[in-house]
């Protein structure tokens, strides 16, 4: 019998690399094609003279979805642990959280949050307004990411902490979420690459972010590609390295889970 070549299907990455600059030359040739048969008359000078709409859309963007990002996570693990604490109260109130949340359209709670929750307490800043509902919106979905994470850890570490005298909260933070937080990280980095992108829906709520800064300059030079274009490409340069980072997150989960499971095997049978 012949023995199993493990290098087969593994592909280097200068191969890689090239395949894929092969691959986005030829979308790029492939929509310079398709746009040259538009009767448009092109003005990239737009790009140019609204540069600073551009550049200012670009930073609050960010600043949008580093403070949702922060406060999601913040929702997302409280919210998570909720889901596995042994309180029925606590349980209940995150999975109504969670379930409402991912149950409703993100542009329905914006609306709600602006119009209804905001003039409620009197306070009128779209931008902060904005940042919490992105913040509560992704928040529910990393609370699941938190509870699957917590619940794929084997139950033998349970047994081996409980076994040594510890109480639920010490097993929980002291040896199961450490070892948890190693399987959130990737799904969770996966969800601020949608957070920035469902940014764009502030726009509604006049916050001029990216999509809100291409807008008023479509509708101030009626060029809509030199408009639009220019944002597919600032929302690429923000989302592709975060993007790249969760691939090699899960990459190396997957190479170091063998000895993660030896390690829990081990620790139960010693408890």
């Amino acid at each position: 019998m012949r023995p199993r070549d493990s290098s087969i299907g593994v592909i280097g990455p200068r191969r890689r690399y090239a395949v894929r600059a092969f691959v986005l030359a030829a979308a790029v040739a492939g929509l310079w094609l398709l746009l040259r048969n538009v009767e448009y008359h092109w003005n990239w000078r737009v790009v140019y003279d609204y540069r600073e709409l551009f550049i200012e859309g670009f930073y609050r963007t960010m600043a949008v979805s580093v403070g949702a990002i922060a406060l999601g996570v913040v929702l997302g693990v409280v919210g998570g642990l909720a889901r596995v604490w042994p309180n029925v109260w606590a349980q209940e109130i995150a999975t109504l959280y969670v379930e409402l949340f991912r149950g409703t359209p993100l542009l329905v709670q914006i609306y709600i949050f602006y119009f209804c929750v905001a003039t409620v307490v009197h306070f009128d800043n779209p931008l902060i307004i904005g940042t919490i509902a992105l913040a509560f919106f992704s928040g529910a979905y990393i609370s699941e990411m938190v509870r699957a994470g917590i619940e794929s850890i084997g139950r033998g570490q349970w047994e081996a902490a409980r076994a040594t005298g510890l109480t639920y909260r010490q097993a929980m933070f002291g040896v199961v979420f450490p070892q948890a937080v190693r399987r959130i990280i990737p799904p969770v980095t996966g969800q601020f690459v949608s957070l920035i992108k469902d940014s764009s829906l502030l726009s509604v709520i006049s916050v001029r972010e990216l999509t809100k800064a291409s807008e008023v300059i479509n509708a101030t030079t009626y060029k809509t590609f030199e408009a639009y274009l220019p944002l597919a490409v600032f929302y690429l340069l923000l989302t592709y390295p975060l993007s790249a980072l969760t691939f090699r997150l899960e990459k190396r989960i997957k190479q170091d889970r063998p000895a993660g499971d030896e390690a829990a095997q081990s620790l139960a049978r010693r408890g």
